[in-house]
């Protein structure tokens, strides 16, 4: 059996540790994807589940859907909309803040999965996360208003297109101003548009070449020492 010391050494140096991604994408862009798919760990109930490179994923979704079956709903528009839907989006939010608020504590590494449509929300995150030593970068899947709106119909989960159009056109209007939050060398764009093309091949080996270099930060470096053992 390994020394209790051991075991702390090794939680300090996990993988993917005072990261942070963000996604950012439309209904349908495939956003999600990068968080279920594509060799990010190992297979759960036949879908890829497990957190990607050490991340442990923020997506409120999964339990909304368990929770609406629960409660005998349907993942259709008219159900997710309406009164009681979004009280049950509110504590599947409320849940999943928990968890999150449980990871941040042990700084552990993060994928923050949404749509990107709440700037001010991301930026107060991201400069939250910057304060306790996290290096941060966006993930933004690109597609255009059309395949949105084609991918929402093939969606167990659909919404109405009108909300798929409103959603897109916000996330559009954001771009920018996360080029700009998150800087050049922390902003990865992917055009997702092509249903021929795998573009997230050369994403994960991205993801993975960020979440492998060292940690740099005053604030993170002094948490990490302060975990460690001390010398008697």
């Amino acid at each position: 059996m390994k020394p209790f010391n051991t075991y702390i050494e090794e939680g300090v140096h996990d993988p993917g540790i005072f990261k942070a991604f963000f996604t950012a994408g439309g209904p349908g862009s495939g956003k999600s994807y990068v968080a279920t798919q594509g060799g990010m760990g190992g297979r759960k109930r036949g879908k890829m589940r497990m957190s990607p490179f050490g991340l442990k994923i923020v997506d409120s979704d999964p339990m909304f859907e368990k929770l609406l079956k629960q409660a005998g709903l349907e993942t259709t528009a008219k159900d997710i909309y309406s009164k009681r839907g979004q009280a049950i989006r509110d504590v599947a939010k409320g849940l999943i803040g928990k968890r999150q608020a449980g990871w941040v504590e042990g700084r552990l590494g993060l994928l923050i999965d949404g749509t990107g449509k709440d700037y001010k929300k991301i930026q107060t995150l991201r400069t939250d996360l910057n304060s306790i030593g996290y290096d941060t970068y966006m993930l933004f899947v690109n597609t255009s208003l059309d395949v949105a709106l084609q991918r929402n119909e093939m969606r167990s989960r659909k919404l109405d297109s009108t909300e798929v159009e409103k959603m897109w056109k916000a996330v559009q209007r954001n771009m920018g101003k996360f080029q700009l939050l998150f800087g050049r060398q922390n902003f990865i764009l992917i055009d997702n548009n092509s249903a021929s093309e795998d573009v997230f091949d050369k994403l994960f080996v991205q993801i993975k070449t960020l979440v492998d270099e060292p940690v740099t930060s005053k604030a993170a470096l002094a948490w990490i020492r302060s975990q460690l053992p001390q010398p008697t």
